[in-house]
């Protein structure tokens, strides 16, 4: 073989070589890097909000990713809403529910006399939350197809909304927010859970991520308050807001009494 393709042959075994083992190395750290992903147009031209890049919307076509074996132990789905504490005939909310994982949960836990508003952008998704639902017999699921700028969510109704590995995503955080707020009740809650931004070990793409001190700073001027952050979860952060009570009217001055007559 002359010496040129020889050396050829030794570059290009060296490349295939490299590609093959960045593929195992990714495949066995995690099953959140095989996420497949739709594009859509963000409210920011650049595709960033307050710092940070939006990431794109996951696509239905990936939906068998919410429900591979290895989520259980990954996110501990059911400590995560353990520690919740959903009372039974709460009135909730799955933003960005996709196929049903935890609207499924959330509605078991609220009961007959609860209701699960689960929303998502994609029909797809919402195709598959309705047989995964039948399949597990609940009935007290009221799936809705969202906007990227709306969660068409009820004024005033939602004891709790969740939005597990979603909020990163929305194309127009602040207008999102601010429907969220509506939605709830004075005192309901908001919880975002995301994969943790500080931590470089987290095996996810950084835009899938957030640190807890982005999401204060996107969420807080909106007007909800901060109530604390769980982080007993192995990726994730459970993060916690609240709908302040409506402030109480200035009570009114009693107007003076007039002085009594005097004769004269």
């Amino acid at each position: 073989m002359p010496r040129f393709a020889a050396r050829l042959v030794v570059v290009w075994s060296v490349i295939v070589g490299a590609c093959a083992l960045e593929a195992q190395t990714t495949s066995s750290k995690s099953a959140p890097a095989k996420r497949k992903q739709t594009r859509r147009a963000p409210a920011n031209r650049d595709g960033m909000y307050m710092g940070r890049r939006i990431a794109d919307v996951m696509s239905w076509e990936g939906a068998e990713w919410l429900f591979r074996e290895t989520r259980v132990q990954e996110e501990q789905p059911e400590a995560m809403l353990d520690a919740l504490k959903i009372p039974r005939g709460a009135t909730v909310a799955d933003v960005g529910a996709g196929a049903g994982y935890h609207s499924i949960r959330l509605a078991k836990r609220v009961g007959a006399k609860g209701i699960v508003l689960a929303t998502d952008l994609q029909p797809e998704m919402l195709r598959m939350l309705r047989d995964n639902a039948r399949a597990a017999r609940v009935t007290n699921i009221k799936p809705i197809l969202a906007t990227q700028d709306d969660p068409k969510l009820p004024v005033d109704k939602l004891d709790l909304i969740l939005m597990v590995d979603v909020y990163h995503e929305c194309t127009d955080p602040a207008a999102t927010l601010n429907s969220i707020k509506q939605a709830l009740k004075p005192g309901g809650r908001l919880v975002l859970v995301e994969f943790r931004g500080e931590d470089p070990e987290v095996p996810i793409k950084p835009e899938h991520k957030m640190t807890l001190a982005q999401v204060r700073r996107e969420v807080e001027p909106i007007g909800l308050e901060f109530k604390e952050s769980l982080e007993f979860l192995p990726w994730q952060h459970v993060i916690i807001f609240a709908k302040p009570d409506p402030p109480k009217p200035a009570p009114t001055k009693a107007e003076p009494k007039p002085a009594p007559k005097t004769g004269g």
